[in-house]
């Protein structure tokens, strides 16, 4: 375990030797660690992982049945997902200036 001292100099105000002794403690790691290791998961084994995975792919393919046969509507894709390019990119449309498309209130 790591020590950690501060020594009160000459006319020092407390609350700046407090200072001093927290900025030490933050330097030293103590409490990033003992904050990492607060909420301990055990990892998952194997298995489990395995059966995560295929329940979520089932999961998947279940959706994009329904939405293929039109039982459900399709969800609108998030905003910033990094997955297809979005419909104004591949018109090849210059990206909107802030304020072009908003809405003005009058």
């Amino acid at each position: 375990m790591v020590q950690v001292e501060v020594v009160k100099t000459g006319s020092e105000n407390p609350l700046s030797v407090i200072r001093k002794f927290s900025r030490r403690v933050q330097g030293t790691g103590i409490v990033q660690a003992v904050r990492k290791g607060r909420y301990y998961a055990r990892p998952a084994s194997k298995t489990v992982r395995k059966k995560q995975a295929l329940k979520r792919i089932k999961k998947q393919e279940t959706y994009r049945k329904l939405v293929k046969e039109g039982k459900i509507a399709e969800r609108a894709p998030r905003r910033g997902s990094r997955g297809a390019p979005s419909a104004s990119r591949e018109a090849g449309a210059s990206p909107a200036r802030f304020g072009e498309a908003t809405p003005i209130a009058r």
